[in-house]
């Protein structure tokens, strides 16, 4: 059933330490819209295999992905515009999320108001930041875990997916995803 709301979801993916937090955070104040962090809906057994350096399955990111779906979902047909952080790091990932709009298809050329921001940055850059939040205790992925994400990520240039480079400022980069939404 089709429906007429105009919200719009931005889906800020890349691996860990891309920067898909500190952004959605300052993106979500700069449009006056809400940050959802997917890392705050991992359930409790997703975080301690992570924690514990063993990668997360399809088994364990499929549950996982539904219910941002529907989380995402819920504020697109209330008229919202929300700002998703997620590594969305396969295409059949971000299928799930383009499902929370009611309008989609899932034709390739189907129009779709959840859009992707590949927060793309070296490994170096990303290796610096997960050693540092780890060691900070600021969050449950160890940098031993970083090669396997970055070896699931997958971009196909059909999907359209904006890349911004994310070791420039944060400010830099909020501006350059705010300029193509504009």
């Amino acid at each position: 059933m089709a429906s007429n709301h105009k919200g719009t979801v931005v889906v800020l993916m890349g691996v860990s330490g891309a920067g898909k937090s500190t952004i959605g955070e300052m993106l979500g104040k700069a449009l006056s819209c809400n940050f959802i962090d997917a890392d705050d809906f991992h359930p409790q057994s997703n975080k301690e295999k992570m924690k514990n350096g063993i990668p997360l399955s399809d088994e364990d990111r499929i549950p996982w992905l539904e219910l941002l779906r529907d989380v995402v979902n819920a504020e697109l047909v209330s008229g919202k515009t929300v700002i998703l952080g997620c590594s969305a790091l396969q295409k059949h990932y971000r299928d799930i999320l383009r499902s929370a709009d009611p309008n989609y298809q899932g034709g390739e050329h189907d129009p779709c108001v959840v859009k992707f921001v590949l927060l793309d940055v070296g490994v170096n850059v990303l290796m610096n930041r997960v050693q540092k939040r780890a060691a900070e205790g600021n969050h449950f992925m160890p940098a031993e875990l970083l090669q396997s994400q970055i070896d699931l990520l997958q971009v196909d240039a059909s999907e359209g997916i904006l890349k911004v480079d994310a070791s420039l400022s944060p400010e830099i980069i909020v501006d350059k995803i705010k300029a193509t939404l504009d």
